[in-house]
């Protein structure tokens, strides 16, 4: 063999000998070890039995037999759930109707309101704007015992009485930050090209937005508004400061708890748990049908 031909070949054996050092070499799985192994398992079992726990007390304790305390287990019955509102001349269904109402007007005026100063933050460049959207966080960042505080303390040198309307007026307000911060990510996430190309079809503005722009908001605002209906429906604590004479769920509960919740607040509150359960796996399956259905069109 020439003296090429050897040099050749030693090249040749040193470029295999780099590429099977560059190749990756399978790794072992070290096995894991006992206790490592059945930690997180076991860590979220007791975290979700944690959780669980409270709610199926109360769907429990809704078909207790019970008279006036709910605290210990009577019977079993259905009576409560064929009569929940009999209860003290209705009140319970009284208070849980004040706080789907409340919820709902909240709701409505702190989505329209919120999505409108969230748009203007992201879109427009005015003064102030940096001082606006630092003085949205605050009612997030203050504690729910001085929001209530000092808007009842407003009410009352105004001179408006405690009714419902101070409480919508006060969930509103509070609402109002929760839904800027949720619509807020949607706007600025949204590309302007898609409504620069509805301007260029000759659309006038209110058409580019209700068209284009609003379908595009709409999974954001949604979110906001299912937000604050939530945090209205749950709040007590400024509530309770602004509410007067008005009695709502959570007010209702609070007041009963002395005694034992009745059985019939047992059964609204396991009502409402079960209707949102119904209401995300109806969303799940029918988003999982439409994806797989897209799937099968692509």
């Amino acid at each position: 063999m020439s003296g090429e031909g050897q040099a050749g070949a030693v090249l040749g054996g040193l470029a295999e000998s780099e590429q099977l050092e560059q190749r990756p070499q399978p790794t072992r799985e070290r096995p894991r070890r006992g206790l490592g192994r059945w930690l997180l398992p076991t860590y979220v079992t007791i975290a979700f039995a944690f959780l669980m726990i409270p709610i199926v007390y109360t769907f429990v304790f809704s078909f207790n037999d019970s008279v006036k305390s709910n605290i210990a287990w009577r019977g079993f019955t259905f009576d409560k759930w064929l009569n929940v509102c009999n209860v003290e001349g209705g009140a319970v269904c009284q208070a849980f109707g004040n706080s789907i109402v409340i919820g709902l007007v909240a709701t409505v005026l702190a989505t329209t309101l919120g999505t409108m100063i969230a748009i203007a933050l992201v879109r427009y460049r005015f003064r102030a704007r940096s001082a606006i959207s630092l003085l949205l966080f605050l009612p997030m960042a203050t504690p729910e015992v001085v929001l209530g505080a000092g808007l009842a303390a407003q009410f009352l040198a105004v001179g408006v009485p405690k009714d419902m309307l101070t409480i919508i007026l006060a969930h509103t307000m509070f609402c109002i930050s929760f839904v800027v911060v949720t619509v807020k990510a949607r706007v600025a996430s949204l590309d302007p090209a898609l409504e620069e190309a509805g301007r260029d079809l000759y659309g006038s503005p209110s058409q580019v937005f209700w068209r284009v722009t609003f379908p595009l908001l709409l999974p954001g605002i949604l979110a906001a508004a299912l937000l604050s209906f939530a945090l209205s429906f749950d709040d007590f604590i400024i509530t309770n400061f602004n509410s007067g004479s008005v009695s709502t769920f959570p007010k209702y509960i609070y007041i009963s708890a002395a005694r034992g919740i009745p059985a019939e607040a047992n059964v609204i509150a396991s009502a409402v748990f079960l209707f949102a359960m119904i209401l995300v796996i109806t969303v799940q399956v029918s988003r999982a049908a439409r994806e797989k259905r897209l799937a099968k069109l692509s």
